[in-house]
């Protein structure tokens, strides 16, 4: 029983400090205990081992492991790729075999359909996608994307890499080295940016795999409860069972889980690692896809994204501490972008529709001393500067020009 008890604490231990390592950088966990312990993991941690090395050894093996980890981190290598699929594989190659004799024809046959599923939309994800990466042969096409709303996203910004003006909702990123478009975040998962082109295929990459494993974990289950209700008779027929006098409550949960446990006991001694190591497996990482799921979800309810829930992040402290002026958006508001094409009179700035259900309606600055904007321009960038502004406390002022609606979002993700 202590051994089950080890094997349990240790699974937990590392799926818990794993979830806090990979998704506690999320905005979601800015300002809870959460992301407290992935700076402490990714920040206080190495910031103490380097402090030790340069007293010890001059700082001369934390300038290797800077450049190993740097390379981990921070560039474009296959390796976590790898041991995710690594891992899925290792996990069918074991359950499948022992489990395949028990199950009846139904199983076989979703297990058929369900079991290639994660490797194909990993293949979706990581893959070259000309709508996700913007280089000069796209750039005009992607401008004409999403309209500039003035509040996340303005006018004449330039990539001070790729040394064009960034499409509204776009943002470089350092790892793949390139503009991503409608960028949501880099997933070390997949070795790939998810943004436009792909993000359908994450989303259905994560329902996928919290689906495989879930099933997974009743598969387990079903083989391993009538070896153990035959395992636990044979016991019984052995051992005298002592019946129980009136329990108060605290009993009754202990003797729960000591059944449980009793039984978790029982699965593993019956069914081995093939068996009952992958569903216990199964069992603690399914509400990780699950969870990153409905967070997802989440950002498709309001109109964002996770590198744009970043951007309304600073703005809400912003407004916390009072620097944030708001104001309506005077005269004819463009509803269009420019941007720079060659023609067969040479290079031009064309001004193209952009098909968006919505128009920027506000714009949102910030000042230094708190106090409202002084001396603006009555026209900035093509429209025209509001005359009078409003301080601004609450994110729920500002209209996000981003969101449709739930449905009408979905619609256009699954769309591009």
């Amino acid at each position: 029983m202590s051994a089950l008890r080890n094997i349990l604490i240790a699974i937990l231990t590392i799926s818990f400090f794993t979830f806090i390592a990979f998704f506690g950088r999320l905005p979601i966990f800015r300002n809870t205990p959460i992301g407290a312990l992935h700076r402490v993991i990714w920040i206080y941690i190495p910031n103490g081992f380097s402090a030790i090395d340069r007293l010890i050894c001059g700082g001369r093996l934390g300038s290797r492991l800077s450049r190993t980890g740097n390379y981990l981190l921070y560039d474009k290598h296959p390796g976590i790729l790898i041991f995710f699929l690594g891992l899925v594989g290792i996990c069918y190659i074991l359950f499948l075999p022992a489990a395949w004799p028990h199950l009846s024809l139904v199983h076989h046959i979703l297990i058929t359909i369900l079991s290639p599923q994660p490797f194909l939309l990993t293949y979706l994800c990581a893959r070259s996608n000309p709508q996700l990466q913007i280089d000069t042969s796209n750039h005009a096409d992607r401008m004409l994307d999403y309209p500039l709303d003035y509040v996340l996203y303005h006018p004449g910004r330039k990539c001070r890499t790729c040394k064009f003006e960034k499409p509204a909702r776009s943002k470089h990123c350092s790892i793949c080295k390139t503009c991503v478009a409608r960028s949501d975040h880099h997933c070390v998962w997949v070795n790939n940016c998810v943004g436009r082109g792909n993000y359908k295929y994450f989303l259905a990459l994560l329902l996928s795999m919290g689906v495989v494993i879930s099933y997974g974990a009743y598969l387990s289950w079903y083989v391993l409860q009538p070896m153990i209700v035959t395992a636990r008779a044979r016991w019984r027929g052995r051992v005298r069972v002592k019946i129980p006098g009136p329990q108060s409550r605290m009993d009754h949960m202990l003797d729960v889980v000591s059944r449980f446990l009793d039984t978790l006991n029982l699965a593993i001694m019956v069914g081995g690692g093939k068996l009952a190591g992958v569903g216990l497996l199964a069992v603690l990482t399914a509400p990780l896809p699950f969870g990153l799921l409905l967070y997802h979800v989440y950002l498709i309810w309001v109109g964002t994204t996770t590198n744009e829930s970043g951007k309304w992040d600073d703005w809400k402290e912003d407004m916390d501490d009072g620097v944030v002026f708001l104001g309506d958006l005077r005269g004819d508001r463009p509803t269009y972008t420019s941007y720079y094409r060659l023609s067969q009179d040479g290079m031009g700035v064309v001004n193209v529709p952009v098909q968006w259900p919505a128009v920027s309606k506000q714009i949102l600055v910030r000042t230094r001393d708190g106090e409202p904007p002084r001396g603006l321009a009555d026209h900035v960038n093509g429209i025209i500067v509001p005359n009078s502004w409003r301080r601004c406390w609450k994110l729920r002022e500002v209209e996000n020009l981003y969101d449709l609606g739930f449905s009408d979002t979905l619609t256009e993700i699954l769309r591009n």
